[in-house]
């Protein structure tokens, strides 16, 4: 029974040090972020006294609490967006179709999201108007292929 004890208690010891890591990178994040804010409100405090603004001590107390708090919540909910999947880029293109603009023989154009985009077929040739989907990127070539046909 000992033995089951000991076991438990080392097992609650046990500290995830890269969650420690990240959280704390996230939070000096947020630091870095919250600096903008705090200087916006030096310099008002600064132009306030330099055109002689007298403020009661308790008014600004209140207000820079509250200013500081939701300053503090907008940014929180920034730190989730912090480890988002990408979606930009490369990676972020590869699945995407598109609609050919001029033929691709084998190297043409395509539209994508509004987008034109120099594109190099890996099929065959692909007429104007046919869909195609991104399997891949060369630099800023597309690489294509024929949409399936729907049954």
């Amino acid at each position: 029974m000992p033995s089951n004890r000991v076991a438990l208690i080392s097992m609650s010891k046990k500290v995830d040090t890269k969650l420690i890591k990240r959280t704390i990178t996230d939070w000096l994040k947020v630091l870095v972020l919250l600096l903008d804010e705090a200087v916006a409100v030096v310099l008002v405090i600064v132009v306030l006294r330099y055109f002689e603004i007298r403020i009661p001590l308790p008014i600004t107390i209140v207000a820079a609490l509250l200013l500081g708090i939701v300053v503090f919540i907008i940014h929180k909910a920034i730190v989730s967006s912090f480890h988002r999947k990408q979606v930009t880029g490369r990676e972020g293109m590869i699945g995407i179709q598109g609609r050919v603009t001029e033929p691709l023989t084998p190297v043409g154009a395509i539209m994508v999201n509004g987008e034109r985009w120099r594109a190099k077929s890996v099929d065959d040739n692909v007429e104007v108007d046919e869909n195609v989907e991104v399997i891949g990127v060369q630099g800023l070539t597309l690489e294509v292929k024929r949409q399936a046909e729907p049954f």
